[in-house]
């Protein structure tokens, strides 16, 4: 069984309530615009059928003025010609045909009326089809972020960001030991830069002190004088 079950239903309905109202909005939305697309070939059908049926009562209508008229012109021929016996028989003709040009008059007003309606349908069915059309996408959309936020939640709450990370520490930790290694082997070496400037610094030693020499002995001088 369909969701609609007439035309009316489609044009009054309410998306949001349908879907509030389903377990899965997406396929419901997708039912929604099936039966919406189905409904349109259908009115668009009887539409066809309704222009075609009017193009005929219009053939017929300008088939039944003719003859009208040329019942008229029949009649007068006959009054011309002192047949009024005849004139009278053309004259019931011509008010037949004209009789049968106000019944399609009437039937093509018919026509015209359902065209009007169905047109309106239409326009109505299209504008709830588009909004249909577009909650689809918003759904779709909503429910492609919520995945995603629901698989981020998953790897978080799974540890595996937790684990990753402890990773990188003990990978840290093993550098770590590395250098630590590493500055062990140089501890107790001297290099060839470590000799020159012990060097350096003994010589600014004995450069400081041979300084302090010489300033006290200029001090005792001046304090035995």
């Amino acid at each position: 069984m369909g969701i609609f079950s007439r035309f009316s239903d489609i044009v009054n309905s309410n998306i949001n309530s349908l879907l509030d109202k389903a377990e899965d909005p997406q396929k419901m939305v997708r039912l929604i615009i099936q039966e919406m697309e189905d409904t349109l070939v259908e009115v668009r059908s009887t539409s066809a059928r309704l222009i075609a049926e009017k193009k005929d009562v219009q053939r017929q209508q300008q088939r039944v003025e003719h003859e009208v008229l040329d019942w008229e012109n029949k009649a007068e021929l006959a009054l011309s010609k002192e047949r009024e016996d005849l004139a009278k028989q053309a004259l019931i003709e011509k008010q037949k045909a004209q009789q049968a040009v106000d019944s399609l008059q009437q039937e093509l007003e018919r026509v015209d009326e359902s065209l009007s309606k169905l047109n309106d349908e239409i326009s109505q069915l299209q504008e709830k089809l588009a909004d249909a059309k577009a909650r689809q996408k918003t759904i779709m959309m909503r429910e492609k972020t919520a995945s995603s936020r629901l698989q981020v939640r998953k790897q978080v709450d799974s540890g595996k960001v937790d684990e990753a990370m402890m990773k990188f520490d003990r990978y840290e930790a093993k550098i770590d030991d590395i250098e630590a290694q590493v500055d062990a082997y140089d501890m107790g070496k001297r290099t060839l830069r470590d000799e020159f400037a012990e060097l350096e610094n003994e010589s600014k030693v004995t450069d400081e002190l041979e300084a302090l020499k010489a300033r006290m002995n200029a001090k005792k001088n001046e304090n035995s004088q």
